[in-house]
């Protein structure tokens, strides 16, 4: 089994800052945000809730998405999130199970 790309989003609150990222160790790299480790723009702007998460099978095809996504306007990306997470929840509890 091949290893999984992620892009993600995080949100300072609902309909708040948004940073848009991408990793192969989801779980560790939303800890290090969440913890202020990572960063200097999600710690600055207080940005820790996962509010989507989307995955890949190649480096590529993720980077490519996160550059998209990043390239969109503010309402897309809203509409994203709210397509599959209504209530901007924090994804991150979902991770560790």
């Amino acid at each position: 089994m091949g290893k999984t790309y992620f892009v993600y989003i995080l949100a300072s609150k609902r309909n708040g800052t948004l940073y848009v990222g991408v990793t192969d160790k989801l779980a560790e790299r939303i800890w290090q945000h969440k913890e202020g480790v990572a960063d200097s723009f999600t710690k600055k702007n207080n940005v820790k809730i996962l509010v989507y998460v989307e995955s890949y099978p190649t480096p590529q095809e993720a980077i490519h998405r996160e550059k998209c996504i990043k390239r969109w306007k503010r309402d897309w990306k809203i509409e994203l999130i709210e397509g599959l997470n209504p209530r901007w929840d924090d994804l991150y509890d979902s991770l560790q199970s």
